[in-house]
């Protein structure tokens, strides 16, 4: 198996949410949400803690179901997806963790190999070529041997968004993901989200509390405010 390079500018629209509600243990987390993000955009979900952003997240990889409303993402009905197709679902987003997940017990390396392995590339001179490419594309081409304790928190999180690139995605999703990270570190990590965006035409949605990146990277604006999300 090997990465495909999608055509994701001759899609309209990557997501599109009408009239959803989203719960989260029993109790209304966001509702009314109307939302649709096209190729190549760049957004941020603004917010404060608690505010839903995550929980909205969350229901665009199926983690958090949608109980009504209207839900698409690529060709994917999110009120119907079957278990099934939720992993096929996966693989066309790239998710960028606050914590980064990286595996403590294998280098960098091995954690993408990892990734590959799990999502069907079973040939290992392939697997090797898609991942020296992408720890270039986040400059982390030194350090694929590292183990993760080896880097600071700026390289764990780059090793991290090279693995959400491994499978060229459409879509990646960004949850707080320089909350771990010290200012000038954050603003790097920003910064590549963004030329990745602007560069390779993958929408990216960046949920984060830190206004200040708006000015520096500008993007489109969401924010959930009383359990709403308003543009």
């Amino acid at each position: 198996m090997t990465a495909k390079k999608c055509n994701f500018a001759d899609m309209e629209k990557i997501i599109e949410y009408s009239k959803v509600e989203i719960l989260r243990n029993e109790h209304v987390a966001l509702r009314d949400v109307d939302f649709s993000v096209s190729p190549g955009e760049f957004v941020y979900l603004l917010g404060r803690v608690g505010s839903g952003k995550t929980s909205l997240m969350k229901t665009l990889y199926a983690e958090v179901p949608v109980e009504s409303g209207d839900a698409r993402i690529f060709d994917y009905d999110l009120r119907t997806i079957s278990r099934a197709d939720i992993p096929f679902l996966r693989r066309r987003i790239g998710i960028v963790f606050q914590d980064f997940q990286l595996l403590s017990d294998r280098t960098a390396f091995a954690n993408l190999d990892f990734v590959l392995e799990a999502t069907g590339w079973t040939d290992r001179h392939a697997r090797e070529e898609r991942i020296d490419a992408v720890l270039r594309q986040v400059g982390m081409a030194t350090k694929a041997y590292k183990m993760p304790h080896q880097l600071s928190g700026g390289e764990q999180q780059r090793i991290v968004i090279a693995r959400a690139l491994l499978n060229s995605p459409g879509l990646i999703l960004a949850d707080e993901p320089t909350g771990n990270l010290d200012p000038e570190t954050g603003d790097h990590i920003m910064a590549h989200l963004h030329e990745i965006s602007a560069r390779d035409g993958v929408a990216v949605v960046v949920a984060t509390h830190n206004h200040g990146f708006v000015r520096r990277f500008p993007g489109r604006v969401l924010r959930c405010e009383r359990k709403m999300l308003m543009e």
